[in-house]
């Protein structure tokens, strides 16, 4: 037997956005998945209002050094300080800003796609301001162009800092940026020479950023003479070299391949990659057409695509939040929780982003998984610490240093230690239940949590239930499937 409308639709809330809101649950039935993707689509097409988080004080800073045009190197050492640590608290709520924005935004599609190009473009950098930019970019053009995405991200100042191309100069080239660019951005490695590199850094000599944020080409660092790369020649620059790689139709592939790993299943199917990146490639790289062409096909819904994905970290924290609409108190215990999941927004392991699939499970984070629902609905203190492995930590250690922004000592004193304190509005997601009996309760709150085919035993999760009253009841089984294995599959 086929799937239902609402088991088709559920699957599509969590791959096109971040699962479904309490409030949508009912309305799952009443659409047919063409039309809902549609929906999304349409709440997706206006632009996102730029994330400012920075404080006055660090605006006033910034602008005075724009008016000045000071350079980092003619700063007093108290104001560098002071810019790392006002930097650092500011990318701890552009963190929380942003993780607001995926459970309650309307342009769910756009939010997703966004967080998909954050793991793409990887990028850790403790600039604010920096940082700020990149995700504006990647929000604007999440669903947009790959072409002009591509370009803009190489010409952010989160990217060429963090890629070392201030540093690089004629005579004297920084190849960094040049390998990322092809090796994680374009083509995938292997399909270019260590020469094409090396030329590919002449062409991006004098690409650079001022304090400010802003892209700027110092044309006296710029390397002028003829260069080669992929069999083209001449005084090639750096749009000149972006617009090689999006000439290769190697690039569509590599894009379409991940984007089909991170959307569809993790096992790529090579014809439907290949049919859908011949047809990305026609399109000019249009990225909402790709994301049609995946969300409006047949074989997306295959039993072997749903509820096949392990869901990230964020995507486990959105996703029960849109779910359990509620107030958190602690935010600050949120970039904790990331922190022990092992995706940390902004702060991913390497240029490479977050490997994903099977990675994202190990027993201790499965172990913590299951526990953050009843974090949620608790009391309990986050008696829990972080690895000391450096793909897990994200560059920054336990004992309180400053490695990466990120501060919590061993005892998760403050604020990250104490309880999550999450006050859930429970009303919206009880109404979704009001006219079922109390024997068909279980598996209809299965099927608001859980993917088709997966199922948990109903004798545990009764074991545990509340059976003091009904609304008891369906809280308590809510919070105990949300604590199973099965929960983590999307």
């Amino acid at each position: 037997m086929g799937l239902t409308n609402r088991q088709k639709n559920h699957h599509l809330m969590w791959r096109a956005a971040f699962g479904p809101a309490a409030e949508q649950l009912n309305d799952l039935d009443k659409i047919s998945p063409s039309l809902l993707f549609k929906a999304l689509q349409k709440e997706s097409t206006k632009k996102p209002e730029y994330i400012n988080v920075a404080d006055n004080y660090l605006q006033g800073l910034m602008m005075g050094i724009k008016e000045e045009g000071r350079k980092r190197n003619e700063m007093s050492k108290e104001e560098k300080k002071d810019l790392q640590k006002r930097s650092r608290e500011s990318i701890k709520n552009l963190n929380l800003y942003w993780i607001n924005e995926m459970v309650n935004s309307n342009a769910q599609l756009r939010e997703k796609m966004a967080f998909f190009w954050h793991g793409h473009f990887a990028c850790r950098n403790l600039n604010i301001f920096f940082q700020q930019g990149l995700l504006d970019v990647i929000r604007r053009n999440a669903l947009g162009s790959f072409r002009d995405l591509l370009r803009e991200v190489s010409m952010s100042a989160a990217m060429l800092n963090f890629l070392n191309n201030n540093q690089n100069k004629k005579d004297h080239p920084n190849e960094n940026f040049a390998r990322e660019v092809m090796e994680l951005f374009t083509m995938g490695r292997g399909n270019y020479t260590e020469e094409d590199i090396k030329e590919a850094a002449r062409a991006f000599t004098g690409w650079g950023a001022t304090m400010g944020g802003d892209f700027i080409f110092r044309k006296l660092q710029h390397d002028y003479d003829r260069k080669t790369f992929l069999g083209k020649s001449g005084n090639l620059e750096g749009e000149d070299v972006l617009d090689i790689l999006l000439e290769q139709r190697q690039t569509a592939w590599f894009i379409t391949k991940k984007v089909y790993r991170f959307f569809v299943n993790d096992q790529p199917d090579t014809e439907k990659i290949g049919w859908l990146a011949d047809r990305f490639y026609k399109t000019d790289y249009n990225i909402y057409a790709l994301l049609e062409d995946i969300f409006t096909s047949d074989w997306f819904y295959e039993e072997k695509n749903i509820g096949n994905r392990i869901k990230s970290p964020i995507e486990l924290i959105v996703g029960m939040q849109r779910m359990l609409p509620m107030k958190i108190e602690n935010e600050q215990a949120l970039l904790l929780i990331q922190r022990v999941l092992g995706q940390l927004l902004f702060y991913p392991p390497n240029v490479a982003g977050w490997p994903g699939g099977k990675t994202w499970i190990d027993s201790s984070t499965l172990m913590m998984r299951m526990r953050f629902p009843q974090l949620i609905n608790d009391t309990d203190e986050m008696n829990v610490k972080p690895k000391d492995d450096d793909d897990q930590m994200m560059g920054y250690s336990n004992d309180g240093d400053n490695a990466g922004g990120m501060k919590f000592n061993r005892r998760q004193s403050g604020k990250a230690g104490k309880p999550i304190n999450a006050a859930i509005s429970w009303n919206s997601y009880l109404k979704n239940f009001e006219n079922f009996t109390k024997a068909e309760l279980l598996n209809k709150i299965a099927a608001a949590l859980l993917q088709p085919k997966k199922s948990v035993d109903n004798d545990i999760i009764n074991g545990y239930a509340d059976n003091s009253s009904r609304e008891n009841f369906i809280k308590s089984v809510t919070i105990q499937m949300m604590s199973t294995p099965e929960y983590q599959l999307c």
